[in-house]
């Protein structure tokens, strides 16, 4: 059994997002990111990143954590 974790995230935007911005129909605009919330969940022993991002967040324990302060 081998456990792989994502390092990084990247994607291209889609058209329909890229509208509102003005951008014209023959733009492509790529984006990426460091994908912190991964390590985040394996320190806080999290299987499900719902439980940091959305309506399943536990507010105590976002006070409680000591990287996250309110």
């Amino acid at each position: 059994y081998q456990r792989r974790v994502h390092g990084g995230n990247s994607g291209v935007f889609r058209p329909e997002m890229l509208r509102p911005m003005g951008l014209a129909e023959d733009i492509t605009a790529i984006a990426w990111g460091l994908s912190l919330e991964r390590p985040g969940m394996m320190k806080y022993g999290l299987n499900n990143i719902h439980k940091l991002f959305g309506h399943q967040v536990d507010l105590n324990f976002v006070k409680q954590a000591p990287i996250c302060r309110i």
